[in-house]
């Protein structure tokens, strides 16, 4: 029941706990906590006493575009990544780098660091030499600080170490490992060899090439045979123009020969050449003197009897006779014509027979224009067979010299930039490379501080622990509430 009633009073206590009652337990238990905090002091300070000396060795990288990157293309221009500019991303890939596991094995073995640790005391078995490098590689994994500088360029790197010679050895060889990595991860390994081994084959096979073209030239009997193409094309396009020519000029002579027959065939062969036309005298004379016999008859019958009267009429009938008679003579005169040979006819005939000449010179001629024609034609198909034979040769030569160049120069590029390697030009530089420390790091002030730290907090909570495990009442209000009765007097520890 007693256990029961203690348990209540200290669920109550719980729930009522003050920054009154810290302070009440810091006073009850002052000597332990002033016992305890300085217990813990005096152990960090021997602790800080007895730690050896870090020294610590620092260098910095610098990561920069001053050096184009190549890239390995089958381009005649080689592209370049030419950029100014270093992310973030390019920062952390470089540290990531230096902290790359062989990288470190490569530095623990260059520094002999697997002989400087030493083996735990649990440890019974022996190590060999791998466990030892890997193990070197942890510590220094541990020991070494890689962190790039904000709002630079830079990487800082540090190392802590108990030797400082041996602490500045370790980063500048870490810093020359690390570049020749550098080299080796931005580097085609085997370009100069594999270019200058292309240029070789390509410098055979255009020999190969330039022997077939002279070959060629010599078994085909054609120099350049475009050139004498494009003259055997200009000759067959003369003799076709020509033919066409010929051609017209046939149908033109054929034509002019028949309009020649057609006239010649209209035309008489003679011509008068002088026509006499005169009057028959004696005949005018005759019927105008009966003309005149006939009007004196009808003079003498009208003086007797009337117009009307018959004898009158058929006087007047002959006169207007006599007078048509002589109307008639005047206009049909005698006419006397001479003929001779018409000069039109002849030279028309003579036209004709040139013609008909030069139909059959020109016939001739076109004939013989056909049979060149036929010839050149022949003569431009083997000429254009050979021309792309010649030209398939020319290409390849061609290309296999535009290849052999391309090589040729890729491999002196990819020479250039092995010597660029072998010189250490790169994208990356030691800006600072390390020196030996001549100062230890004072880890003493931060033992004493964390000391201080954790006795404070140790002596806090062991007192707490300490008065809350004290079964003892101290108060009155703790008697009233453990025995639920008021308390009538409380007496000093002291006796006062």
């Amino acid at each position: 029941m007693i256990e029961g009633t203690l348990n209540t009073h200290a669920d109550e206590e719980k729930q009522s706990f003050t920054m009154r009652d810290f302070l009440v337990i810091g006073f009850r238990q002052r000597r332990l906590i002033i016992n305890t905090f300085l217990g813990i002091v005096a152990v960090s300070a021997v602790i800080a006493f007895l730690l050896p000396k870090k020294y610590e060795a620092q260098m910095k990288i610098l990561v920069r575009h001053e050096r184009a990157e190549q890239v390995v293309s089958p381009e005649r221009e080689t592209p370049v990544q030419w950029r100014t500019e270093v992310s973030e991303e390019e920062l952390q890939s470089e540290a990531e780098l230096i902290r790359s596991k062989d990288l470190l094995g490569k530095v623990v073995v260059a520094c002999n660091l697997q002989s400087l640790n030493t083996v735990p005391f649990w440890s019974k078995a022996e190590e060999n030499d791998e466990q030892k490098i890997a193990r070197a590689v942890i510590k220094l994994e541990k020991a070494l600080t890689v962190q790039p500088i904000k709002l630079t360029n830079l990487i800082s790197v540090s190392y802590k170490a108990r030797d400082p010679q041996m602490a500045a050895k370790v980063l500048n060889s870490l810093a020359s490992l690390y570049l020749e990595k550098h080299l080796a991860m931005h580097r085609a390994p085997g370009q100069y060899e594999f270019f200058y081994q292309q240029a070789e084959e390509y410098r055979k096979a255009l020999k190969g090439a330039e022997e077939k073209l002279t070959s060629f030239s010599r078994d085909q009997g054609v120099v350049n045979p475009t050139l004498e193409k494009e003259m055997s094309v200009r000759k067959l396009a003369e003799f076709e123009a020509d033919k066409k020519a010929a051609r017209a000029t046939i149908a033109e002579s054929r034509q002019r020969i028949a309009t020649l027959g057609a006239q010649l065939a209209s035309l008489p062969n003679r011509q008068t050449t002088q026509v006499r036309t005169s009057d028959n005298p004696q005949l005018m004379q005759n019927m105008k003197s009966k003309l005149l016999e006939l009007e004196l008859k009808r003079t003498e019958l009208l003086t007797k009897f009337e117009p009307t009267y018959r004898p009158v009429q058929e006087v007047e009938q002959e006169i207007a006779a006599t007078r048509a008679a002589i109307t008639a003579a005047e206009k049909a005169p005698l006419r006397d014509e001479t003929t001779d040979r018409d000069p039109t006819y002849d030279a028309m005939r003579a036209e004709l027979a040139k013609a008909k000449t030069e139909l059959a010179a020109t016939e001739a001629r076109a004939g013989a224009m056909s049979s060149l024609i036929r010839t050149y034609r022949a003569e431009n198909e083997q000429l254009d067979r050979k021309e792309l034979l010649q030209q398939d040769m020319l290409r390849t030569a061609k290309s296999n010299e535009e290849n052999y160049m391309l090589y040729l120069r890729k491999a002196e590029e990819a020479r250039i930039s092995d010597a660029l390697d072998r010189q250490r030009f790169s994208n990356v530089v030691v800006a600072e490379p390390a020196t030996v420390p001549f100062t230890s790091q004072s880890r003493w002030l931060l033992v004493m501080a964390l000391g201080v730290v954790l006795g404070s907090l140790a002596s806090v909570i062991l007192a707490v622990v300490a008065d809350r495990w004290d079964p003892s009442l101290r108060t009155p209000e703790e008697v009233e509430s453990f025995l639920g009765s008021p308390v009538v007097a409380a007496f000093p520890k002291n006796g006062d």
